[in-house]
């Protein structure tokens, strides 16, 4: 199986970073690769160049780097979102490609639908959980299969996890993993004997 990773910080060798890279070894134990794409080094334009994103009913015609991303995201059978927390919300870079990638072509047929989903939020204190919850909808919106460890994967500068790392940080990480291997694995399994899950039937543009 192949998952895709978006590290959504604009530093390259930061914690998010670090956590992908404990990611990658890991589920690559449970035979699955990791394909981490930065998302600070893409050429992503700004919305509202147009300004008619949702009166158009084709995908955006700006031309950078999104529609080849999205097309990465719909091919993997899994997908992790990661994130830091900076300035009470969502890193700038990680929001920016959240509403290229949604409003310009994800809303049309919604294609991540019945993909399996996992969160990563990273920072230093202070708004995580609501990083998670704005991240938790956009998985949801997309139709995605959001799983988790029982405990959102919330991993601050302060635990170490550079190093050793904190214990109850690493654990949710390696949980959420193994059940998103697990899940996608299910619904292969399934696909495959003819029982896959069922599309929602309609197009509308959220």
């Amino acid at each position: 199986m192949k998952f895709l990773a978006l590290q959504g910080s604009e530093r390259t060798g930061g914690l998010t970073a670090a956590a992908l890279g404990l990611a990658k070894p890991y589920l690559a134990r449970r035979g699955c690769e990791l394909d981490i794409v930065s998302v600070a080094a893409l050429d992503v334009r700004l919305c509202g160049q147009c300004g008619d994103c949702n009166a158009l009913p084709h995908p955006c015609v700006v031309n950078d780097d999104v529609p080849a991303v999205v097309r990465r995201m719909v091919q993997a059978d899994g997908i992790v979102f990661a994130a830091p927390a900076h300035g009470f919300g969502t890193a700038s870079t990680m929001q920016n490609f959240i509403e290229r990638a949604g409003v310009g072509y994800l809303r049309f047929d919604r294609p991540l639908t019945n993909k399996v989903a996992g969160i990563i939020v990273t920072g230093r204190r202070y708004n995580l959980g609501a990083v998670h919850d704005q991240l938790v909808n956009n998985v949801l919106l997309n139709r995605m299969i959001l799983v988790g460890s029982g405990f959102p994967v919330l991993i601050e500068e302060l635990s170490g996890v550079r190093g050793e790392g904190s214990p109850e940080a690493l654990k949710a990480l390696y949980s959420m993993l193994d059940r998103m291997v697990d899940m996608a694995g299910l619904l292969a399994d399934g696909a495959a004997r003819g029982r896959a899950l069922q599309v929602p039937a309609g197009t509308e543009r959220v």
